[in-house]
């Protein structure tokens, strides 16, 4: 049994490495609300689990089996966190692989679900009758499962339909398996011996545990137990901004949690309004675009079947819209850029071509699996965290699906960059990654294979002045932070322009371009 893990770096310099366990009748879809604060410091790994979940084809794991499959698809060290029967699953997992668990989290979970003499939980009568139930009718237990839940919320109402939204209509034949686990499970003994950091949040108003259960796991945990107030058992849905800073807390209690990083070196906003000043003239100089595009559309190659759904990332002005329509005529187009105003000029100049939309590319609005193929030109090199760029790339690819892209290396433009730096320390030149970075972040997001080459392209001036406008014309000019305030001084214009001129051959002065060239397949 295979879990196709989604992989989900964090927006900053993360952290720690977070796996996510969500409970029986939900799916990963459940944890979405609390994704924004935990991706802030985290890389976060998704599951939908077999015997849980309600879309998984079916499938009865014995719990060995699943086990072993999460600790396969997951990073070799991480925190697991487990909401409802998840936590059960996240303390299994710690017993089981004690070297892969640095720390267990607990949310709205029981160790021993099932009540007996000395421990309080649901009675066994009860939970039989509910099995029961579930194997005549397991769409109208979950509605009904689904209600206790949200019992105890101080708004029910939107929880209950944030909850039936987040799974499919269909609903697998399987649950029962997870049910069966909650009816024998006892985590007891594990959590008493748990020797690695541990924290067990419970909610005030949980309608499915007993009010007694932060008292008895107080007796047996040697980690910490927190209770949210005024929270049902749908507390990630209801409180994910309390539940993101009980965490935090707690890490750094535990020194898992490092200071945050130093800033990113780029601004985003910059480069979109750059660009998007840029969008209007910018065709008139864009003569290397046009050349690294049309080798990067004969890099598309042969493909299995014809894709149903062609993503045009980094669009700019949609000059390769045609191209690509041209090429699958019987495809949806989507042109996705970060510049609003390239956007708008390019849904003026393709009125026809389908959907334009302005996003980032490490946080791309679109649905897991719902794109064939990615076509990206000069594009990627503003995205200074590849490893959050391939997997956003990898989570709204289909299995099999394919992106081809470019990118710029820091080679490029090393004449210019040479030219100022003998009149000064200042960045005055695009920094861009290496193709070794690209690499490195490629293996770290799971299920997708890179393969790369560096090609280089060469523009040539009779004035340096003329790559100056042109960089500028197409809004690529010095974009990052460190980039000095203010306008540069005559004397040191001057004194670039007089140490470029050591480049000049043949009469014209060259300005080098490092161009990788990349193939991203999710397997």
């Amino acid at each position: 049994m295979k879990l196709v893990p989604e992989y989900l770096p964090a927006n900053s310099e993360p952290g720690l490495d977070l796996v996510l366990l969500h409970g029986w009748g939900a799916n990963r879809e459940v944890w979405r609300p609390l994704l924004a604060y935990l991706r802030s410091w985290a890389n976060v790994t998704l599951l939908d689990l077999p015997g849980l979940a309600p879309d998984c084809d079916g499938l009865q794991p014995e719990l060995d089996a699943l086990l072993d499959s999460i600790l396969e698809a997951t990073p070799q060290r991480a925190v697991y966190l487990g909401w409802s029967l998840g936590g059960q699953l996240a303390l299994a997992l710690a017993e089981r692989a004690e070297n892969r668990v640095e720390a267990v989290i607990t949310l709205c979970s029981n160790p021993r679900f099932v009540a007996d003499e000395n421990w309080p939980g649901m009675a066994a009568p009860e939970l039989a009758e509910f099995q029961a139930a579930c194997a005549a009718d397991p769409r109208r237990t979950l509605r009904r499962f689904d209600s206790l839940q949200v019992a105890g919320a101080l708004v029910p109402r939107p929880l209950l339909r944030a909850l039936q939204a987040s799974r499919p209509a269909e609903t697998s034949d399987a649950l029962g398996t997870g049910l069966s686990w909650l009816a024998t499970l006892d985590q007891r003994i594990v959590l008493s011996g748990l020797q690695i950091p541990h924290l067990h949040l419970l909610a005030a108003n949980d309608q499915l545990h007993p009010p007694g259960l932060a008292e008895a796991l107080r007796g047996i945990a040697t980690g910490e137990v927190e209770v949210l107030p005024d929270c049902s058992h749908a507390a990630l849905l209801e409180q994910p901004a309390t539940i993101n800073t009980r965490l935090q807390a707690f890490f750094r209690r535990c020194e898992l949690l490092p200071g945050q990083g130093a800033p990113v070196a780029l601004a985003k906003s910059d480069v979109a309004d750059s660009f998007s000043r840029a969008a209007a003239q910018y065709d008139s100089v864009a003569q290397l675009q046009r050349d690294v595009g049309e080798r990067l559309l004969q890099q598309i190659g042969d493909l299995p079947e014809a894709p149903a759904t062609v993503l045009d990332l980094g669009s700019g002005t949609g000059y390769f819209c045609t191209a690509l329509k041209a090429e699958f005529p019987d495809s949806e187009y989507i042109g996705l850029d970060l510049a609003e105003g390239m956007v708008r000029f390019a849904r003026e100049a393709h009125p026809a071509a389908g959907q334009w939309l302005v996003a980032d590319a490490e946080a791309l609005p679109l649905a897991a699996n719902s794109v064939d193929l990615v076509f990206s030109s000069l594009a990627i090199q503003w995205c200074l965290r590849p490893e959050l760029l391939f997997a956003e790339i990898a989570r709204v690819l289909r299995p099999g699906g394919r992106c081809v892209f470019t990118s710029l290396g820091p080679a490029t433009l090393h004449e210019l960059r040479s030219a100022w730096a003998t009149v000064d320390e200042h960045q005055h030149v695009n920094a861009f990654l290496p193709l070794t970075r690209l690499e490195s972040a490629a293996v770290q997001v799971p299920g997708i294979s890179l393969t790369a080459n560096v090609e280089p392209f060469r523009m040539e001036y009779q004035q340096v002045r003329e790559l100056l406008n042109e960089l500028k014309t197409l809004g690529a000019h010095n974009v990052n932070r460190d980039r000095p305030a203010g306008l540069t001084g005559r004397r040191a214009l001057q004194g670039m322009l007089q140490a470029y001129e050591k480049w000049r051959q043949d009469g014209v002065l060259p300005a080098s371009y490092e161009v990788f060239f990349g193939t991203l397949e999710k397997l």
